[in-house]
């Protein structure tokens, strides 16, 4: 049996279409947070190794474009989408009509030759997409989205990097590389230092997730945290303003477990750094604790270790691959614990309950503590009841 080279693509997830002819613009549309454009990433890869020379614009965010911005990879440049109802979404903005036609004008005058949508069932993107007038169109589409060029279906449960990957496949882009990758500047990871110092390992926790139903209880995090602290780790607690007062509570909760002498080894970031600062600390951590969250995308992403507590459907979704590097802890919740509406059946057409109690609540401090001790070489360590 002939094994392909080290360089040689990973083959195509689904089928593998005909590359197009005489591609030198690129555009992929993925708004959203953090982690929906690290679940792209792969994607984006493959269409530079399928396209070299092309020149690939990221349609999405604010916040990619102030990571990905002047950052060595694949992407040349990012364009921020307008604010419209399922193109990107900002908290206390409504559409400008007259934004997204300019939006559109400008996208047109660049001409691109392909135009990839990786941005969720279509309804709303597929016609946005074909708005920019490219040559040609490949995405995901329900059954009631208009279609592309070429598209495949769109399924909820799917990996969302496997579902990227597939979509690249239609225009001939096999992977490259199955989880993303991120480069960190010397700059990031010297800014980040400055805040490193007082243990022999770093452990880096980040308790919050957009979603208030995939966050462990911020006590739960502080219980690891002191661990791992009387353990002589140094734990900072990461996250942006919407963080601090979990960050609070998980600090609170560690020092108050632990010695006076040993208080100092916990302390909360949250709100302090920028992206790129960010992705310097977790570049440098020995294990990164979180939830399902873009800083535990970010995290694999800069080759961090990471324990991820994850509720089983964002798992299918968005879970590590591997588990040399990256472990799981996995809460079965399957009906809403308030209202016992099925939680299970999600997507679009899904009804969705008022309510938002925490679906990973039922995972326990002792696996989580003993994944971290185990990734950091400290396993023989008694877990903290």
């Amino acid at each position: 049996m002939v094994l392909p080279s080290p360089s040689a693509p990973l083959p195509a997830v689904g089928p593998l279409g005909e590359r197009f002819a005489d591609v030198r613009r690129i555009a992929v549309l993925r708004g959203g947070g953090l982690g929906d454009l690290l679940f792209a990433v792969p994607a984006v890869e493959a269409l530079a190794h399928a396209y070299p020379g092309a020149e690939i614009t990221l349609l999405g965010s604010p916040m990619h474009a102030a990571l990905l911005t002047g950052r060595p990879g694949p992407v040349h440049d990012v364009e921020v989408l307008p604010v419209a109802p399922g193109i990107r979404e900002a908290r206390g903005q409504e559409e400008d009509p007259a934004a997204t036609e300019e939006f559109v004008r400008r996208m047109r005058e660049r001409r691109f030759d392909l135009a990839v949508q990786v941005h969720g069932g279509g309804r709303n993107s597929n016609p946005f997409l074909l708005r920019l007038g490219a040559r040609h169109t490949v995405g995901t589409r329900t059954p009631d989205a208009v279609p592309l060029e070429r598209s495949l279906p769109y399924v909820y449960y799917q990996h969302e990097m496997l579902r990227a990957l597939e979509v690249v496949g239609l225009a001939g882009a096999p992977a490259v590389a199955l989880e993303p990758r991120l480069a960190v500047t010397d700059e990031e990871r010297d800014r980040a230092r400055r805040h490193v110092g007082g243990g022999d390992r770093l452990v880096v926790v980040h308790p919050g997730a957009t979603d208030p139903r995939r966050r462990w209880p911020a006590e739960r995090f502080g219980d690891v945290a002191a661990a791992v602290a009387a353990d002589g780790a140094q734990v900072l607690v990461v996250g942006d303003a919407t963080d601090v007062e979990s960050a609070d509570v998980v600090v609170a909760r560690a020092q108050a477990a632990l010695p006076p002498a040993a208080r100092g080894r916990v302390a909360s970031l949250a709100d302090r750094l920028d992206l790129g600062e960010l992705a310097g600390l977790l570049s440098l951590a020995d294990v990164v604790v979180a939830n399902d969250s873009g800083p535990r995308h970010l995290a694999r992403a800069v080759g961090a270790p990471t324990v991820g507590i994850f509720w089983f459907g964002n798992a299918v979704n968005a879970g590590p691959l591997g588990r040399s590097q990256d472990r799981m802890q996995m809460s079965w919740t399957s009906h809403c614990p308030e209202c016992g509406i099925d939680c299970t059946q999600v997507g679009w057409t899904a009804p969705r309950c008022e309510h938002d109690p925490s679906f990973v609540a039922g995972v326990e401090v002792a696996p989580v503590l003993e994944d971290v001790r185990d990734l950091l070489g400290t396993a023989a360590h008694e877990a903290v009841a």
